[in-house]
């Protein structure tokens, strides 16, 4: 089976930086990496995704500030994220998106990010 272990979450001052990290391990093949967050009270969204291929996709709140990044031979992937808002606030998921035998999604169990004023 495969499973994904975040880490690198927590409480950083407005204006600050973090980087998130996500491990995963078991067998699966061509895949697609993306973070999610949620927010308290709102619904998940997507904040940033990459392929095997490299093209990668940014949410406009958080474009110019963050950058995914994977290292695709140790199955890891990263999100860096600078000039943090209390808007960045959330739970951040790590998404694996396994493109064969058929599309499936696996999940971290989240890492929270808190951006104090």
């Amino acid at each position: 089976q495969v499973q994904l272990v975040e880490s690198g979450g927590g409480l950083v001052q407005s204006g600050g930086s973090l980087r998130l990290s996500c491990a995963a391990s078991g067998t699966f093949f061509i895949a697609e990496w993306g973070w999610y967050r949620q927010a308290p009270g709102k619904e998940r969204e997507l904040v940033a995704r990459i392929i095997r291929g490299g093209n990668t996709y940014y949410a406009d709140s958080v474009k110019g500030r963050f950058t995914i990044s994977r290292d695709g031979a140790k199955n890891w992937v990263y999100l860096q994220m600078t000039s943090l808002k209390p808007e960045d606030t959330a739970v951040y998921y790590c998404n694996l998106r396994r493109q064969l035998p058929n599309e499936f999604d696996y999940w971290g169990q989240g890492t929270q990010v808190i951006v104090s004023s």
